[in-house]
């Protein structure tokens, strides 16, 4: 590293210590071992370096603190998670300020910010008026520095963060001049509110975003248990890459507890009523005295299951846990059919069945992976192809965000095979604030579902499957 220049040599900012010392202590929480000399090093190297540029600041950190292999690919989950910011990264990056895609780290907010409202700065109406996501990313994150973010370390903390963020930011001065447009009683009034109720529901999911993803960060060095209660909270599109393994653990733990439960309430429901004639038979030996009992039979078959998981995009990690959750319950579900679609649909029932899960799930992302979302091609694909094979016993499973880039949602498909199936279940990942918007057509597809649910955690898996299963039983 070149030495720093004589006037260069001066305390650490504030505007760089902060951050760094809630890295730091993020990093110590995820498992590295940083001294208090390769804290120093660090402070001086970011003084020297500053926020912009996010490749050299990872590569710089990365050397001062990350010493074995483990910890470098320790150090490098920290760093993304840390320095993510995508709770705006789906608000109109067309009308975006030149500049919003700098490929720059935004330093988390200091107290030498100033508040929105403030002389020279926009109120939260006017930064939602204008979607300026870069503006709204920045409003957030000192509104939450403010609130003391860092100290969040329980899952019953979040709404109260949520709610002290967007107070923060202004959300009582927001409502209020909602409820003003509104009592006017004018269209443009009228219309104005409307929008305006719609992008502050937008704000709080964005809001839940980034304090869900704070938790993940600060409440690493908490307890086993704390760790999964918030993993199975957590949005899957939250987790990174190193949450794999853990909560493919806490997938087996579920699953292997709801066949558990499933199966002995199969058992007992099995008894069913007293067989008197069989009893009487059985127990002729004895005079007829029922010492022996026998129980009427009843035939209860296994859940017939059909699961078609879109591979595109974010869509695909979520589909990924669903199929993860459907194979471990193969003692209670029988006939598992599994399809993946993007722009057109197959089945992948042989290579999940036949090869180790990750690499399945490997070839079935190189094959059909993050392509272009085309749901009408994918309905007719499976009418064409595996329609016959639905039955009145099969439960149909669709996972999607229902987003077909402005194509022909063919939701006549979807009305015959509701009258074919059992049961037609629609997951999607998406909070129910942004269903209807843009191109989601999840609004006509749900006339034909039995069930539409938001899909997004290992909860609401899990309480899907558990209903699944009370549905067969």
């Amino acid at each position: 590293m070149p030495a720093l220049h004589p006037e260069r040599r001066v305390s650490i900012t504030a505007a760089a210590s902060e951050p760094l010392r809630r890295f730091l202590q993020v990093a110590r929480g995820a498992g590295l071992r940083v001294s208090a000399a390769e804290g120093i090093d660090a402070a001086r190297a970011l003084d020297l370096i500053g926020f912009f540029d996010r490749t050299l600041l990872k590569d710089t950190l990365g050397m001062v603190l990350a010493k074995t292999a483990d910890e470098k690919v320790l150090y490098e989950e920290t760093f993304e998670l840390y320095f993510q910011r995508h709770e705006f990264s789906d608000w109109a990056p067309s009308e975006a300020p030149e500049g919003t895609q700098a490929q720059h780290v935004d330093a988390p907010a200091t107290n030498g910010s100033r508040e929105i409202g403030s002389p020279g700065v926009r109120s939260l109406s006017e930064l939602l008026e204008s979607d300026d996501p870069t503006a709204l990313s920045t409003a957030m994150e000192l509104a939450a520095h403010e609130s003391g973010i860092h100290k969040i370390r329980y899952l019953t903390q979040k709404n109260r963060y949520v709610l002290e963020i967007l107070n923060r930011m202004g959300l009582p001065g927001v409502q209020r001049e909602i409820d003003a447009l509104l009592a006017a009683e004018t269209p443009d009034g009228a219309a104005r509110a409307q929008r305006m109720q719609a992008r502050v529901e937008r704000l709080w999911d964005s809001a839940r975003d980034f304090v869900e993803r704070s938790l993940l960060l600060f409440a690493r060095g908490e307890t086993e248990e704390l760790r999964e209660r918030v993993l199975k909270s957590a949005r899957l599109v939250n987790l990174d890459r190193h949450h794999l393994e853990r909560t493919r653990v806490l997938v087996r733990r579920m699953a292997k507890r709801l066949a558990t439960r499933h199966a002995r309430t199969r058992r007992r429901r099995r008894r069913g009523q007293l067989d008197m004639g069989r009893t009487l038979r059985r127990n002729m030996g004895w005079g007829g005295i029922p010492f022996l009992t026998v129980w009427k039979q009843k035939r209860i078959e296994k859940a017939r299951v059909m699961v078609l998981c879109d591979v595109s995009g974010s869509v695909a990690w979520v589909s990924q846990f669903l199929l993860m959750f459907l194979y471990a319950l193969t003692e209670v579900l029988s006939d598992i059919r599994s399809f993946a679609y993007s722009g057109s649909l197959i089945e992948v029932s042989d290579i999940l069945e036949h090869r180790p899960f990750d690499d399945a799930i490997a070839e079935v992302m190189a094959s059909m992976g993050y392509g272009s979302s085309n749901y009408g091609n994918a309905l007719a694909d499976f009418e064409q192809s595996w329609m016959k094979d639905v039955t009145n016993k099969t439960t149909v499973i669709i996972l999607g965000d229902a987003r077909g880039n402005g194509t022909d949602p063919r939701t006549e498909i979807l009305e015959r095979l509701s009258k074919r199936a059992k049961r037609l279940i629609w997951l999607n990942p998406e909070l129910r604030s942004s269903w209807g918007t843009g191109d989601s057509d999840i609004h006509r597809y749900a006339p034909y579902c039995n069930v539409v649910r938001v899909c997004s955690s290992l909860n609401d898996l899990e309480r899907v499957i558990s209903d699944l299963l009370d549905e067969a039983a």
